[in-house]
């Protein structure tokens, strides 16, 4: 493994130590010190940000299409259970970054939260991790924002409020697929249900955070039908949702060997169309525009104007009547496709 142990400086070799707790039946925690908690993006990632935190690794919402699942196979685990179920905590982050922004060499770039594995996961309500990283950047004023799947993120309505307000905190985004209980439960088995997920976003926008909706990955023949879409784009813009983005699913190598088999148990039926649609990572680009257009016609539907590219909803009618934008054009690039959780 990566790193040393909290108990000793020593690598861990292997898999030797692992922390269970009696509230996470199933799940075992791996105690590490990181050496580094700010991890700088490449520019050839064509990402829309160059630096991101990560204060676990691995991630209990067992999402069959988490494209992060492959980065354990890193540490000698694999990208199936033991992503789910060995969760690494990064116990020194807080005062790691504490240090970190103290060198001279730091310019307080933006720095995202969220984007390997979810941040306010379930164990977050033990560890605490994040809320000491949202608390520190916040207190050095350095720009921030968070996605997420996990309902947790309203108990630091207090930090982010406020860090809101100085403009340090851009916005909070809430992955929601889709509101198909069925498909939920079957795709993300772990995660929080999807209408508190939009109970979150309500609450955030209440406390005038600036709270998106990321329709993703919306996953072909399973939550891309008209209905399916509407459901979650009329709950989101009805929850407040100032931008909706929808994303279609990807499958890179490690995340393909994940899903393609869970696709054969759940949903025979449609294993041959996925070998014709997905030859590589992903969709073809024909296919990536008729969704995401279905999406950008649906937020027009229900009280938009098209004016840039994303759904911004007039604060002051934002919890009925609001009106919207949507970008009719392209979908996201793949380089935000990889952001996803």
């Amino acid at each position: 493994m990566r790193w040393s142990t909290v108990e000793e400086e020593a690598a861990l070799p292997g898999l030797g130590e692992r922390i269970t707790h009696p509230e996470f039946a199933g799940i075992e925690f791996v105690h590490v010190r990181a050496k580094s908690l700010l991890n700088h993006v490449p520019a050839a990632a064509g990402m829309p940000f160059a630096w991101t935190i990560n204060t676990y690794r691995g991630c209990s919402h067992a999402c069959t299409y988490c494209f992060a699942r492959p980065t354990h196979t890193w540490l000698d685990l694999d990208a199936g259970r033991d992503f789910e179920s060995v969760i690494v905590v990064k116990v020194n982050a807080v005062e790691r970054l504490r240090a970190e922004l103290r060198r001279p060499s730091w310019q307080g770039a933006h720095v995202a939260l969220g984007t390997n594995t979810d941040p306010y996961q379930r164990c977050e309500g033990r560890y605490r991790l994040t809320r000491g990283v949202i608390e520190t950047l916040a207190t050095a004023g350095n720009p921030f924002s968070v996605l997420t799947k996990g309902t947790l993120v309203t108990r630091d309505l207090d930090v982010l409020a406020e860090a809101a307000s100085r403009g340090v905190c851009s916005g909070v985004s809430l992955s929601i697929p889709t509101l198909d209980e069925d498909v939920w439960r079957a795709s993300e088995p772990g995660t929080p249900n999807p209408r508190r997920r939009l109970e979150t976003v309500a609450a955030l926008r209440e406390a005038g955070i600036p709270t998106g909706v990321m329709v993703a990955p919306i996953i072909p023949g399973i939550s891309d039908a008209p209905e399916q879409l509407e459901a979650v784009v009329r709950g989101a813009l009805d929850a407040g949702a100032d931008r909706v983005t929808p994303i279609v699913l990807h499958l890179r190598p490690g995340v393909r060997e994940v899903f393609l088999p869970w696709l054969a148990r759940t949903r025979p039926d449609l294993v041959e169309r996925y070998r014709r649609l997905y030859p590589r990572a992903y969709l073809p680009k024909v296919e990536q525009q008729r969704i995401s257009r279905q999406v950008h016609r649906l937020v027009d539907r229900h009280g938009g104007r098209r004016r840039g590219s994303v759904v911004r909803p007039d604060d002051a009618r934002r919890r009925s009547g609001h009106r919207v934008t949507s970008d009719p054009a392209a979908p996201a690039p793949q380089g935000e496709q990889l952001a996803l959780l």
